[in-house]
């Protein structure tokens, strides 16, 4: 009952948050079910289905002549275990102007920045991989954080800056619902006993995160320079006195370009990561600083095919140092990282069958993840969805390997309003 008067408490300041504005409320969302199943029946998780749910989404925007008001709202049923409701304020935030060129938005929000396709340098915002890995639409790949975005513009360019209180970091798998390598069992786990979480760092602004960016066109050309200070996203850090894993200290500063050329779009980004809790580079327990880089371009090959590729380049620095520091028996990684991508999207009858089918190859850790899947658009309303996702490694402990065990497929009906 406490939950279904938080639902309704939300829904009645969403309501009336728009309603101090002077434009009408627009409102639209879905109504989904997805279910899938494991397909790899040694997958140590405690149920065999990976997702079994009915969603509602309520969407509502509100316009006048300062403001705007955006709100996104999710109700969940969740049957994949023990049934239970749940609901998720995705986005519920405030967008205003002061002046001619300095825009705020503050509240619940997602940001996208950088330029890859699901490759993602500079863009240290929080995801959503339990969603990505189980067939959720890819809007749910990025995760939500409250925070105050601010935007001016000016002639010489556009420069972006957020604030993120309180860390945000990725929802990855926990061995719940989707199985993982756990380092310190030697394989991969799942189920109550490995259930996974890291430690969260304590609420203080010194963990607080805050992003920039810069950005201005040339001609046709976009180029961008960006800077994070918070944390890791993922907790990679490692505290061997209490057997804990944790999220260590990051500042990022990176550079993009994005430009039209040979028929298609191509883009260049990289960033430089500094380990602020391993500045020497010979603590094996925490990820030493290294540069990441890609390169990627898309093209239309025709009017129904569409497609993209991608490269990856992650650098350690100080490899000899972490080399010297790991303790016998341990992991060694390797100095360089690389990692090829494609995308291919076919439409067919008409533009009411979507083919998907993307890619993920790493030569250097010889693993791999593919994302498939067939959509059927029977109505402007109405889109019935199949899909896959398949995961495969040589070792256990690599960045896909350590899912191999989660291969699925799913069904997914969407009806939207």
């Amino acid at each position: 009952m406490s939950m279904i008067k938080n639902m309704a408490a939300t829904l009645a300041a969403v309501l009336v948050a728009s309603a101090g504005y002077a434009g009408d409320p627009h409102i639209t969302g879905f109504l989904q079910g997805l279910y899938g199943g494991s397909m790899d029946e040694n997958n140590p998780t405690a149920s065999e289905m990976t997702a079994s749910e009915t969603r509602l989404q309520l969407r509502l925007e509100s316009f006048s002549e300062g403001a705007e008001f955006f709100g996104r709202l999710d109700f969940i049923y969740d049957d994949h275990d023990n049934p239970s409701y749940d609901w998720e304020l995705r986005e519920g935030y405030v967008k205003f102007r002061i002046g001619r060129n300095l825009d705020f938005k503050i509240g619940r929000q997602i940001i996208t920045w950088g330029t890859g396709d699901l490759i993602f340098i500079n863009d240290l915002f929080a995801k959503d991989y339990r969603a990505f890995f189980s067939g959720r639409d890819d809007q749910y790949l990025k995760a939500p954080h409250n925070g105050m975005r601010a935007e001016y513009y000016s002639r010489l360019g556009t420069v972006s800056v957020a604030y993120t209180p309180r860390f945000t970091p990725n929802r990855i798998p926990t061995g719940e619902r989707l199985s993982y390598y756990n380092p310190l069992a030697g394989n991969i786990v799942g189920g109550d006993d490995y259930f996974f979480e890291g430690r969260m760092p304590e609420a203080k602004f010194r963990n607080s995160e805050i992003a920039a960016r810069f950005s201005r066109y040339f001609g046709s050309t976009d180029v961008a320079f960006y800077f994070y200070r918070g944390l890791y996203k993922n907790p990679v850090g490692m505290d061997m006195v209490n057997m804990i894993a944790y999220y260590p200290r990051l500042y990022v500063y990176g550079a993009s370009v994005r430009m039209p050329i040979f028929g298609g779009i191509a883009w260049l980004e990289s960033g430089y990561y500094d380990s602020r809790d391993d500045t020497v580079g010979d603590d094996p327990f925490i990820p030493n600083a290294g540069v990441s880089s890609m390169i990627g371009f898309e093209c239309q090959i025709n009017s129904d095919l569409a497609a993209n590729v991608q490269y990856q380049n992650r650098t350690m620095i100080d490899y000899d140092k972490y080399v010297a520091g790991l303790p016998e028996g341990m992991i060694e990684r390797d100095e360089m990282y690389h990692l090829l991508t494609t995308r291919l999207t076919r439409l067919l009858w008409m533009e009411t069958v979507t083919l998907s089918a993307f890619a993920f190859y790493s030569p250097s850790d010889e693993d791999f993840y593919g994302r498939f899947s067939i959509s059927y658009k029977h109505t402007d309303a109405l889109t019935f969805m199949v899909g896959g996702n398949i995961f495969d490694g040589k070792y256990e402990y690599t960045d896909f390997g350590a899912f191999q065990k989660n291969d699925n497929v799913y069904v997914k009906v969407t009806y939207g309003y």
